[in-house]
C-alpha cells in the first residue's frame, strides 16, 4: 500500500532554476534507461520514477518511488508505489498519461518473476493517491520479465502497448484496450539469436518505432537496427514487411541497419525520438577499445553518435567523446546521452572526458576525474556541434540525463548525481533544472 512520505516547499525554486541551481527531486534515486517514459510532465507537474537504495534511510531500500515537482509553487512530493520491491535500478516505473489526465505506472523486478505490476493515480496532477497494485502474471510457462515502455495510439482507438523484456530475453508486447485496466499478451516483437536491447519512439497515432542491438554488448560487436510496428505488422525503415508480433517476430537481419558495428565500434542505444517533423532521431554510444581484450579490460574510450532518418536514408555522425566506462564489470556503460524531444537538434550527455578532445575531465574542486553534463547543439544534422557545460568541477558524478516530454517551453533536464558502482550499489540523488514559470 502506497505511503505519502514527504512534502517539501522550495520557496525560491524558480529563482534557483533560473540561476542554474538544480532542484533535488529525490535524495535517494536510481534509474535504468530501457524504460520510457521515466519522467513526464502531467497535470502541470513534473513526475519522475526511481528506485531507492536505502542509503539515506535503510527502510527505503528497494522502494519503487514517484517524485513530482510543481513549477508554479515549488512543491516537491514523493510517493511509494511498492515498498521494498527490490534494490535494482532496472525496476524503475514507466509512465503514461491517460486521456483523463491520470497517470498509469508499470514496473517489474529484474528477471526475478513473471509479474508486471501496475497502478493508476486516482486524480490528475496528484501523485498522493493511487489505485491498488494489480499484477499481470504471464504464467508458469513463461520467462521472467523486466523493463516497460508505454505508448497509447489514438489511431487504434486508444490502444495501449507495453513493450517489455520477456520470453527468451526478447522484447515482448502487452496490449490494453481499456486504458490499462486489463491486459493481454501479444507475444514477441523481435526474435532470432541473442537478447536485443531496445529503445522505442512513437507518433502516438498509429506507429511505434524501435532501434535495437544484436545482443548485450558483453557478448557481441553490436550494430544498431531500426524497425516499426504498424497495424499489427513489423516493417523496416523503407516499408518492407519483415514480421508480425507473436508467431513471426522480426529478426535483426531483416531490419534496417542504422549503424554497422564491429570489434572497434560496439554499439549500445541510449535514446530515440519521433520528432514533430515526422523524422526519427537516435543517439547511442560505441566502445572503441575492447577488440581482443578480455571482458572487463576495455571500455576506456567511448564515443556518442547521433543518427536521423529523413524518410529515404539514415544519416549518422559523431557527437562527442563519451569517456571511460561507468563502472567495473560493464565495459559498455557510459554516463549516457539523450535527445531533447522538443528540439531534436539538441542533446544532453554525461562524460568524464573533454567532449572535443577526449582528454580526462579533472575537477578543479577536488582534483579527481568526474562525469559532467554537457549540452550539444547541431545546426547541420549532426555534422558539427557546439557544446555548453551544464555542470563543471563537480565533486560527484553527474550521469544519466533525461529531458521529459510535455513540459513548458525549454522543458526540464533531469539527471542523477552521486556514486554508482553497479545497478544494485549506488548512492544517487535525482536533480532537475526546470525553467521558471
Amino acid at each position: 500500500m502506497g505511503l505519502l512520505l514527504l512534502m517539501i516547499m522550495f520557496s525560491a525554486c524558480g529563482i534557483a532554476a533560473e540561476r542554474g541551481v538544480p532542484v533535488v527531486l529525490n535524495d535517494d534515486a536510481g534509474w535504468c534507461w530501457f524504460q520510457e517514459e521515466r519522467a513526464v510532465f502531467a497535470g502541470g507537474k513534473l513526475v519522475a520514477g526511481s528506485v531507492a537504495a536505502g542509503t539515506k534511510d535503510a527502510a527505503r531500500k528497494g522502494n519503487i518511488e514517484v517524485s513530482s515537482f510543481s513549477p508554479g509553487d515549488g512543491e516537491v512530493e514523493r510517493f511509494v508505489l511498492h515498498e521494498g520491491l527490490e534494490l535494482d535500478d532496472h525496476d524503475v516505473p514507466a509512465f503514461l498519461e491517460l486521456p483523463d489526465g491520470r497517470l498509469l505506472a508499470v514496473y517489474s523486478k529484474h528477471n526475478i518473476d513473471r509479474a508486471i505490476r501496475y497502478r493508476v493515480t486516482e486524480r490528475p496532477g496528484d501523485i498522493s493517491a493511487w489505485s491498488a497494485e494489480k499484477v499481470f502474471d504471464r504464467g508458469i510457462f513463461s520467462h521472467a520479465v523486466t523493463y516497460s515502455n508505454l505508448f497509447r495510439l489514438e489511431g487504434e482507438n486508444g490502444r495501449i502497448y507495453d513493450f517489455y523484456r520477456g520470453d527468451d530475453f526478447d522484447p515482448n508486447v502487452l496490449i490494453s484496450d481499456d486504458n490499462g485496466k486489463k491486459w493481454r499478451d501479444a507475444g514477441r516483437l523481435i526474435g532470432g539469436p541473442g537478447r536485443p536491447y531496445v529503445k522505442y519512439a512513437s507518433d502516438n497515432r498509429g506507429e511505434v518505432h524501435f532501434i535495437c542491438t544484436d545482443q548485450h554488448p558483453r557478448d557481441f560487436d553490436n550494430s544498431i537496427y531500426h524497425g516499426c510496428l504498424r497495424a499489427g505488422k513489423i516493417y523496416d525503415s523503407f516499408g518492407n514487411e519483415v514480421g508480425r508480433p507473436g508467431r513471426e517476430p522480426a529478426e535483426h537481419s531483416k531490419l534496417t541497419v542504422v549503424f554497422r558495428g564491429d570489434k572497434d565500434n560496439v554499439a549500445w542505444p541510449a535514446d530515440f525520438e519521433y520528432a514533430a517533423d515526422g523524422r526519427l532521431y537516435a543517439v547511442y554510444s560505441v566502445q572503441k577499445d575492447g577488440a581482443g581484450m578480455p571482458k572487463g579490460f576495455g571500455g576506456m574510450d567511448h564515443r556518442y553518435r547521433y543518427a536521423w532518418f529523413d524518410g529515404e536514408a539514415w544519416h549518422d555522425n559523431k557527437v562527442a567523446y563519451a569517456g571511460s566506462k561507468l563502472y567495473s564489470g560493464e565495459d559498455d556503460y557510459t554516463g549516457l546521452i539523450c535527445i531533447h524531444p522538443g528540439a531534436v537538434n539538441t542533446v544532453y550527455f554525461s562524460t568524464n572526458a573533454d567532449p572535443r578532445t577526449g582528454a580526462p575531465l579533472i575537477s578543479r574542486t577536488d582534483g579527481h576525474r568526474h562525469y559532467e553534463i554537457f549540452k550539444g547543439v547541431t545546426p547541420d544534422g549532426g555534422k558539427t556541434w557546439e557544446f555548453t557545460a551544464v555542470t563543471s568541477d563537480s565533486t560527484l558524478d553527474q550521469i544519466r540525463p533525461n529531458v521529459p516530454k510535455g513540459g513548458p517551453e525549454g522543458s526540464a533536464l533531469i539527471w542523477l548525481r552521486g556514486r554508482l558502482k553497479s545497478y544494485r550499489d549506488y548512492d544517487l540523488e535525482m536533480v532537475a533544472l526546470i525553467p521558471a514559470p
